[in-house]
């Protein structure tokens, strides 16, 4: 499929909510920017992402090569095979874009999407994290993400320009077609291993630097 509808656009704001039970840690609350909200009319997608959206860790989140969270839809219904996720939809994993598209083993890095205003680069797979188990009350859920690779990708702002529901992205580029998100995320986690191809992603400008200096580091120690 080269093309990819979206679905819904969403951006959220810093704010404090209660912890599980069992991620209290004497913690009793967290405050994140995960939760994302569907934001009715268009929006414009800038250099550091979706106006409106922000993160509350920039250290994890954000910046010019994570402007912007896609996930694909087709995840959501593999999610829902779990009764305790029956109420996951769009958003559900804190992205900006829901998009009805390919998934994570048919979006490669370095794709570039536009749709008629608005152009992005897909620059790293998505690194889950506690917040989407805490967010769901589903101790394992990053685990289970990260073995399915249901993880969802980041974006590049590469031409700013207005977003909507609806809209239509087609992909005008495809550089590397061998480095699906799937695939870089495997290397990465240790699920696949090939050191010629950590020595490639450690070199491949497409990928975000920060990801790029990941696989030196996973590419040394062979």
């Amino acid at each position: 499929m080269s093309e990819a509808r979206i679905v819904s656009v969403r951006t959220g704001r810093i704010r404090t909510w209660p912890r599980p039970e069992w991620d209290r840690q004497n913690e009793p609350t967290w405050t994140t920017a995960y939760y994302k909200d569907e934001v009715p009319a268009p929006v414009k997608a800038v250099a550091l992402g979706l106006e409106g959206d922000e993160q509350a860790s920039l250290g994890a989140h954000g910046g010019v090569y994570m402007a912007v969270l896609a996930y694909a839809m087709s995840n959501y219904a593999k999610w829902h095979e779990d009764p305790a996720l029956a109420a996951m939809g769009a958003g559900g994993f804190g992205e900006n874009l829901a998009l009805d598209s390919p998934d994570e083993s048919d979006i490669c890095i370095g794709d570039e999407w536009e749709s008629a205003i608005a152009g992005f680069v897909v620059t790293q797979p998505r690194g889950p994290c506690a917040a989407i188990s805490r967010r769901w009350n589903v101790p394992d859920l990053m685990q289970r993400a990260t073995a399915t690779v249901r993880i969802g990708w980041y974006l590049r702002v590469a031409r700013e320009g207005m977003v909507a529901r609806g809209d239509v992205l087609k992909r005008v580029a495809r550089p590397h077609p061998e480095w699906t998100v799937a695939r870089v995320f495997r290397l990465r986690v240790g699920a696949e291993t090939d050191p010629a191809a950590l020595a490639t992603l450690a070199t491949l400008e497409a990928l975000s630097p920060e990801w790029r200096g990941k696989f030196a580091a996973l590419a040394a120690k062979i």
